[in-house]
């Protein structure tokens, strides 16, 4: 499977985020798979990757060419993609996944998560997305999305575009749990009258 995660460059997050982005990447590429994700070296970004390396797998990194020349891109991955531009790295990153796997992290992370979940919408991806709940850092998430719902911007059906773990290893299991999204998203998009 090719696994495309979204992490964080950052730095100055508690470490704890970083050890699990570590996992997360070994366990991976113990599994078999192949991580595509930004290509940086820094933060969650750089612990996923480091933790597939560590474990022989296959990790492939999508960089902005901008990003290249901060010298923000991993000098270790098995391939670094070089794009042109933060739309082309998004769609670069999500085409060809088997799966989107969402690690905590800031706007970035946020932006790319939003937008494979309204490709879901859309009925264009209908792969799995699991968002990692490291300590409990989407529940707040998951709460405002059920308020979306409830003020009837989204169907209660959409709740079901994404699932929460709170462990490294139960990212494969959910992964491998959740059925391919509804052919008929396109049909289920545009929000219904209560009856």
């Amino acid at each position: 499977m090719r696994i495309c995660v979204y992490c964080a460059s950052s730095q100055e997050c508690d470490p704890h985020y970083h050890a699990v982005a570590f996992e997360l990447g070994r366990l991976l590429a113990e599994q078999g798979c192949t991580v595509v994700y930004g290509g940086g070296s820094a933060g969650s970004m750089g612990a996923v990757a480091n933790g597939a390396l560590s474990a022989g797998g296959e990790v492939i990194g999508i960089l902005p060419k901008f990003m290249a020349d901060l010298e923000w891109g991993h000098p270790g991955l098995t391939r670094l993609e070089l794009v042109e531009d933060m739309r082309e790295r998004k769609h670069r990153l999500l085409t060809g996944s088997d799966a989107v796997v969402a690690l905590p992290g800031g706007c970035g992370t946020l932006e790319e998560l939003f937008e494979a979940i309204t490709l879901k919408r859309l009925g264009l991806y209908f792969n799995p997305i699991i968002l990692l709940n490291t300590r409990g850092f989407y529940a707040p998430l998951q709460t405002f999305m059920r308020s979306v719902i409830d003020a009837r911007f989204m169907n209660s059906e959409h709740l079901d575009m994404w699932s929460l773990v709170d462990e490294p290893e139960q990212v494969l299991p959910a992964i491998r749990a959740t059925p391919r999204w509804r052919e008929d998203a396109r049909e289920i998009a545009v929000v219904r009258q209560r009856v």
